[in-house]
């Protein structure tokens, strides 16, 4: 199988409000606070432009307008340009999140990126993503812990994921952690579309966009990249913060340099 063209288009979920950092950060958006003197947004917009995408749309909730701000200042004179669409509804489910996106899903070109905003990551985990044989593809890491956290496994039978969801019990060749960041080909974001309009259409508006891209890995249209070995974070807890300044980001720095470029 060849590998699939690199999308024009990623999608960045940042809508939620981020409560689990604590009053401690309730004044500044998750995206927006800094790690090693650089935001997440702002290694987000990095990595993108490193690998070629030319459109970010970033999905707005909590403190839409100082995102849509910094989004702005970011890109100016870069290759990517930037668009924000508003959810005005995330303090429901994040399917509204996908809901609102999917204008934007649906009018691509070609494949789209998928991202949660919340993570900490090198540019090489993109790298990989788009490197991929598979149309349809998401990444999980191996070396992940339950201990402190609730992750979204996937398990891989046969060379494919066959699930997608938390507390994840049962027997799989591998089972990894998502990282979160999903790159979806042109048939399959239709499927997701529908999908979400008929979770939506049911009622169903506390989901999860996770539920969305469930249906989607147990209809079996997603292959997997294993990144497990690259230094990455999810940001929730000011633990994350902590570990991201401490261990995180100086083993994305001690990367090769075009695996970190946004990482200085």
């Amino acid at each position: 199988m060849s590998r699939a063209p690199s999308p024009e288009k990623a999608v960045l979920y940042v809508a939620g409000r981020g409560t689990r950092l604590g009053p401690e950060y309730a004044d500044t958006h998750k995206v927006l606070l800094s790690i090693g003197g650089r935001s997440l947004l702002e290694r987000h917009v990095d990595h993108l432009v490193s690998v070629g995408v030319r459109e970010l749309v970033i999905v707005t909730g909590h403190d839409a307008a100082h995102v849509a701000a910094e989004a702005s200042r970011l890109t100016e004179g870069s290759t990517v340009t930037v668009r924000t669409v508003h959810n005005p509804d995330f303090q429901e489910g994040s399917v509204l999140s996908f809901l609102v996106s999917l204008p934007e899903i649906e009018s691509a070109r070609g494949a789209v990126l998928l991202m949660d905003g919340d993570v900490l990551y090198p540019t090489e985990m993109l790298q990989r993503l788009l490197a991929s044989r598979h149309p349809t593809v998401l990444l999980i890491d191996r070396s992940y812990s339950t201990d402190d956290d609730d992750p979204v496994l996937v398990p891989v039978v046969d060379g494919r994921p066959v699930d997608f969801r938390k507390r994840w019990t049962g027997t799989a060749d591998v089972v990894g952690e998502s990282i979160g960041f999903f790159r979806v080909a042109p048939a399959d974001l239709t499927f997701l579309a529908e999908r979400t309009r008929t979770r939506i259409a049911a009622g169903s508006r506390e989901d999860s966009y996770d539920e969305v891209l469930r249906d989607l890995v147990v209809a079996g249209r997603f292959g997997h990249e294993d990144v497990t070995g690259l230094p990455w974070t999810e940001i929730d807890f000011p633990a994350d913060l902590e570990r991201a300044e401490r261990r995180v980001l100086p083993a994305i720095t001690a990367l090769p340099e075009s695996s970190c470029k946004s990482s200085k």
